[in-house]
């Protein structure tokens, strides 16, 4: 790929038709070398790197760029010096025993990547957008997942349709219904969570077989950040031992 098309990967329409997309960051890089070893696809990357990072050795082809030209590439003040150019890859099919979490147009990067990192620490999970979500491949929701990103398979632009002949019984985190410390929040085949501002609307729970469910607090604030929401109903998901799932 030409280095003119490398730096047009910042751009979301240019990520979708190059089919790769950028990670930046030596912590980020590591990250993608481990992965590489479990998915073969990812060994096609490309890296970046200025004369200060040149010495060091990576298992991928290396392209050293002057600092000038990294600026270009880099989407931080401060860049780290080496980027890699990524090939996307599908999501790997359902695993069993692998639970399903359904994000509805979930629009913060931040709070994406970090739902991402949850997943990948307790691992076991699926990912599914629904609606017009962030694109899961912007480098603040890359660098938001710390890596997380390579770990956790993730389903774009999935259809309300699809997801009750794939999923029959979902749980919809809410501001009221039974507690997620029930026994019974365990048994579900996937976990539906809504937008940051407007969370699910009626038209997409009706179209679903949804059972709400409330992560029950003591203070005054109306609602939780949807990142902690999932994140802690995955810590309680994950509490105990694994439901068999259909």
């Amino acid at each position: 790929m030409k280095f003119e098309d490398v730096c047009k990967l910042q751009q979301k329409k240019y990520r979708e038709t190059l089919g790769h997309f950028l990670v930046e960051g030596e912590h980020l890089v590591q990250e993608l070398e481990r992965a590489a070893i479990t998915q073969p696809a990812l060994r096609a990357s490309e890296l970046y790197v200025t004369h200060a990072q040149s010495a060091k050795t990576y298992p991928f082809t290396t392209h050293v760029v002057t600092t000038r030209q990294m600026e270009k590439l880099s989407e931080t003040r401060s860049p780290q010096g080496i980027v890699a150019v990524v090939p996307q890859i599908e999501a790997s099919p359902p695993q069993p025993n692998e639970r399903a979490v359904c994000l509805y147009e979930i629009q913060d990067p931040g709070n994406f990547g970090n739902i991402l990192r949850t997943f990948a620490w307790f691992g076991g999970y699926r990912c599914l957008l629904l609606g017009n979500c962030v694109d899961p491949l912007n480098a603040k929701v890359v660098r938001a997942s710390m890596g997380a990103i390579f770990h956790v398979p993730v389903e774009i632009d999935v259809s309300v349709d699809s997801i009750q002949a794939r999923y029959p019984r979902i749980a919809l985190l809410h501001t009221e219904g039974e507690s997620i410390t029930s026994s019974h929040f365990r048994s579900f085949d996937a976990y539906l969570f809504g937008n940051e501002a407007r969370g699910v609307p009626t038209p997409v729970t009706d179209a679903l077989d949804v059972i709400p469910f409330v992560i029950q607090g003591r203070g005054a604030i109306e609602s939780l950040n949807v990142a902690t929401a999932v994140n802690i109903s995955v810590y309680e998901l994950s509490r105990q031992e694994p439901v068999h799932h259909r």
